[in-house]
Parts: C-alpha cells; sequence; structure tokens
C-alpha cells in the first residue's frame, strides 16, 4: 500500500512544490501532494527552472489550499516553513505523523539575478537532500535478510 505525504507551507509556490517534486522522483511507491495556507496564483518560475536542471518538471503543478485535503488521511505531514521567520501551518485532519523539515524561502531573496538564482539552488539542494534522507529513513522498505 502506498504511503501518502503531504508537504505544508504558506505559499505552496516553491519549497513544498520543490519538495513534492523530489519525493515524486524517488520511487512510484508514494501518494504526494503538498499545499499551502494561502496558495501563491502559480509556482514560482524560479522554481520550476532549478528543479529542471535536476531533470524534474514540476511545471504543470499548481498551488493548492490546505482545505482540499482535510478530508484525507496521510501517513505524514511535514512542514518546510522557516520557523524562526514564519508560522507554520498547522493540519487539523487524519495524519499519523507530523514533521517538520525547515527550509529558508528563495521566493524571499534578493539581490541580481543571479544572486537570486543561486539562492533557489541552494534551497532546492537542502531540499534534495534532506527530504532523500527522509525518504531513505522512513519510507524505504529495509528488510534485512541474513
Amino acid at each position: 500500500m502506498k504511503k501518502s505525504v503531504l508537504i505544508l507551507c504558506t505559499g505552496n509556490s516553491c519549497r513544498s512544490q520543490m519538495a513534492e517534486g523530489f519525493l515524486r522522483s524517488f520511487g512510484t511507491s508514494l501518494d504526494v501532494c503538498s499545499a499551502g495556507t494561502k496558495p501563491a496564483e502559480s509556482v514560482h518560475p524560479l522554481a520550476v527552472k532549478v528543479m529542471l536542471e535536476e531533470w524534474i518538471d514540476i511545471s504543470l503543478y499548481k498551488p493548492k489550499s490546505v482545505d482540499e485535503f482535510l478530508h484525507r488521511h496521510f501517513d505524514y505531514v511535514i512542514t518546510v516553513c522557516d520557523a524562526a521567520k514564519e508560522s507554520c501551518p498547522l493540519f487539523t485532519g487524519t495524519v499519523e505523523q507530523r514533521l517538520h523539515i525547515g527550509f529558508d524561502d528563495p521566493a524571499e531573496a534578493s539581490g541580481t539575478k543571479e544572486e537570486v538564482l543561486a539562492v533557489f539552488r541552494r534551497v532546492r539542494n537542502e531540499i534534495n537532500l534532506r527530504f532523500r534522507q527522509f525518504y531513505n529513513d522512513n519510507l524505504t522498505n529495509r528488510e534485512v535478510t541474513l
């Protein structure tokens, strides 16, 4: 049976979308969704750009409201907001485990185009690393045979 994962942030335009893209790329054994408490109009174009650099296309993903998922049961709900700067969304639906894996919001980056792009790439790389670790620690079937 597929494990279900909901990734939450505020706008559902960058971090949660990238995390959803990475988790989906790790295998087909997951039911992965992402949502936000105040969904943006669209996925941030730089999030799409930096994910394509990793051969993951999130260009057709759409920001969604967490309200769309309150009726569903999830094995994991993971917040990805930067807890020091943002108020993390709360999921009031049925969930087995709640986790927080926080990241800076690349949409808040400022500077030249290259400097902003560098922030998106850094956050993308951090998301890849942390969600790969989450996947390996929690979602892979690790039966050991002797």
